[in-house]
């Protein structure tokens, strides 16, 4: 949705990225092995949990991380417009089910099956 309302190429479930110029090599796994596709930046790309390997963070950089200031800054210091683009019209709960009966056996479940509900 991102790509397409910012009129974007994309590339979905990348294992691995190769940033060349003004292209991307993003490579992706899909049922028959391994698919590369080339799209031109600035591009929106989905990522796979293969991509990057992570790093555990050690006990004196959490320690060293609680004395770093954070900066503040707000969307319009950056230019950015939050505004919502989607309007929710309505929002309803889905209607409530029945509840369902209980057979003695499986004959009574073919049965119901066949004559009720007439799905064999």
């Amino acid at each position: 949705m991102l790509a397409a309302l910012a009129d974007l190429p994309q590339a979905t479930f990348a294992s691995k990225v190769v940033v060349e110029g003004g292209q991307a090599q993003v490579t992706r796994e899909v049922d028959g092995g391994l698919e590369t596709l080339s799209i031109s930046l600035p591009a929106v790309i989905t990522t796979d949990l293969r991509l990057n390997e992570p790093r555990y963070v050690t006990l004196p950089n959490i320690m060293k991380a609680k004395k770093k200031q954070l900066d503040i800054v707000k969307p319009e210091d950056l230019g950015v417009d939050v505004a919502p683009r989607i309007k929710t019209l309505k929002v309803s709960e889905p209607p409530k089910r029945s509840a369902g009966i209980k057979v003695a056996d499986v004959a009574a479940l073919v049965d119901k099956l066949k004559n009720e509900a007439k799905v064999i």
